[in-house]
This record gives C-alpha cells, sequence and structure tokens, in this order.
C-alpha cells in the first residue's frame, strides 16, 4: 500500500464559500467540486441544506478540500499546529498573494530575503489558515 497523496482539508464553520472566494483572488484557486450538505440523496435538516458539504479546490498542481462540516462538530482553535507551505516560480505573484492573504489576515512574518536565498513569508488567513509562501527566486 502507498500513499498517493496528501491533501490539507480545511473545516470552516459556515465559511467556506468566503474562503473559496479568498483562494481564488490570492492564489489563483479553481473551485472543481462544491457540493452541498442538501444535495445529498436522503435528505438532511434545513438548517444544513445550504452549507458546503465537500468542496475541492484547484492551487496549481496542488489540491485543497473543505468543508462547511456539521454545526454541531467541535472546531479545532485558529491557526494550529499545521501550515500550508506555497512554492512559487514567480516572485511577484508570491508578493501578490501574500499581500491578498494578509489584507484581511494577520502577517506572522513579512516577506523576507530568506538565509537559503530566495524569499520567504508567513501570513495567518482571516480563517486562521497559515501560509508559508516560499519562492528560490528574489526578484
Amino acid at each position: 500500500m502507498s500513499i498517493q497523496a496528501a491533501t490539507p482539508y480545511f473545516l470552516l464553520n459556515g465559511r467556506t464559500e468566503q474562503a473559496i472566494a479568498l483562494y481564488q483572488r490570492a492564489l489563483g484557486a479553481r473551485t472543481e467540486t462544491l457540493q452541498r450538505f442538501g444535495d445529498m440523496p436522503g435528505g438532511c435538516p434545513t438548517d444544513l441544506k445550504n452549507r458546503v458539504m465537500h468542496a475541492e479546490l484547484r492551487v496549481g498542481s496542488a489540491m485543497l478540500m473543505m468543508s462547511d462540516g456539521p454545526q454541531d462538530v467541535p472546531q479545532a482553535p485558529a491557526g494550529g499546529n499545521v501550515s500550508v507551505a506555497l512554492s512559487f516560480d514567480d516572485p511577484a505573484q508570491l508578493r501578490r498573494s501574500f499581500e491578498t492573504l494578509a489584507a484581511t489576515g494577520k502577517v506572522i512574518q513579512p516577506v523576507i530575503d530568506a538565509p537559503w536565498g530566495g524569499l520567504f513569508g508567513v501570513v495567518q488567513d482571516e480563517f486562521g489558515i497559515h501560509w508559508m509562501v516560499n519562492s528560490d527566486k528574489k526578484a
């Protein structure tokens, strides 16, 4: 048995559509799948009908998955111990993405000239997700 992929799965407690809009602007994400609880056979409680059960976003060659989750599932604290690392081949795009995420989030580490060469920064978005941005190129 071998692992074919490790994919971040965000539980966003009713804010998935807002996150999708941000990630489309900041990261150029494309929505590949969006299913609501109300789309499932057998029905669901009215208050869950419009919540996003599962969404998949393509970001470059990577996939992000997310859900509003059912309302009775405890949510992990924002900014837990996992970060999503993004590698950019275009430093200008790195800066644009970082600034877009930071506009409604919080800068943890400003974009700097990294000691290993290239650029590096960390931002927490408005949903509590930490993004580590990295580029091997500086300019």
